[in-house]
C-alpha cells in the first residue's frame, strides 16, 4: 500500500493524548512549513497560526472547550484565526511579497492587484469571513495530512467556544476569528478509538464520474 494512503489510514481523531510525549523541534518546525506551503486562494493566507504552549491559557481554553482533555494533554496546540473582515491591507501585503520574493516591480502588479480587491476586498463582510474560513480549513487538510506522514497524532477540534477563544487570545482587535483548534501530540495506549475500524463512505456512494 502507499505509505501515504498508510498513514492516512492510520491516523484518527484522538479522544486521549499521552501527555508524557512532545513533539520535536525538527518535526514541529516540519508542520509549521506544511502549514506555510498550503494553498489559499490567490495565495492570500487569510488567516493567522496560534501555536499556544503556555499552559496557563490552555487551561483557559480548555474550559471554553467543554473540558475536553486534548486541549492540555496535546503536546502541541494550533488554532487557525481566520480574517473576519479582509481588506485591501491584504492584497497589498500579498502584492509586496510577491514584488520582493519574484523580483517584479509593483506597478506591474497593478492589474493584478485590484483584480483581487475587485473580487475579494468589494465582498460583503459576512462573505469574506465564510471565504477566510474556509481558507484556514484547506490549512487544516494539508497539516492533518502532513502530521499523519509523520505519524504524530492528531486531532481536529470545532467543539469550542469561538467567542471565549477570541477574547482569552486577544483575536478580535487583530480583526481575526478562531476558525478551528488542531491538538498534536502522540496517542496514549488507553484511547480505545485507535482500535476502531475507520468508517467512510463506499468508493460507489462517495465518487460520481461525469
Amino acid at each position: 500500500m502507499n505509505t501515504y494512503i498508510k498513514q492516512l489510514n492510520w491516523r484518527y481523531a484522538v479522544k486521549q493524548f499521552d501527555n508524557t510525549k512532545k513533539i520535536s523541534e525538527e518535526d514541529l518546525n516540519i508542520l509549521k512549513e506544511a502549514i506555510q506551503l498550503s494553498a489559499s486562494s490567490y495565495g492570500l493566507q487569510p488567516y493567522k497560526v496560534i501555536i499556544v504552549e503556555d499552559k496557563a491559557t490552555r487551561e483557559q481554553l480548555k474550559a471554553a472547550s467543554w473540558n475536553q482533555s486534548q486541549i492540555t494533554d496535546a503536546s502541541h496546540m494550533i488554532v487557525l484565526a481566520n480574517m473576519t473582515d479582509a481588506d485591501e491591507s491584504l492584497v497589498d501585503n500579498y502584492i509586496d511579497n510577491v514584488s520582493e520574493t519574484r523580483g517584479i516591480a509593483k506597478e506591474n502588479l497593478t492589474g493584478y492587484s485590484d483584480m483581487m480587491k475587485s473580487n475579494v476586498v468589494a465582498l460583503p463582510t459576512e462573505v469574506k469571513d465564510n471565504w477566510t474560513a474556509k481558507q484556514a480549513y484547506i490549512a487544516l487538510g494539508n497539516l492533518l495530512s502532513a502530521a499523519a506522514f509523520l505519524k504524530i497524532d492528531a486531532c481536529p477540534m470545532e467543539g469550542f467556544d469561538s467567542k471565549a477563544y477570541n477574547q482569552i487570545l486577544g483575536l478580535e482587535k487583530e480583526n481575526l476569528n478562531a476558525a478551528v483548534v488542531i491538538t498534536l501530540g502522540y496517542r496514549a495506549e488507553e484511547d480505545q478509538t485507535q482500535h476502531y475500524k475507520k468508517v467512510r463512505k463506499p468508493e460507489n456512494e462517495l465518487f460520481s464520474t461525469i
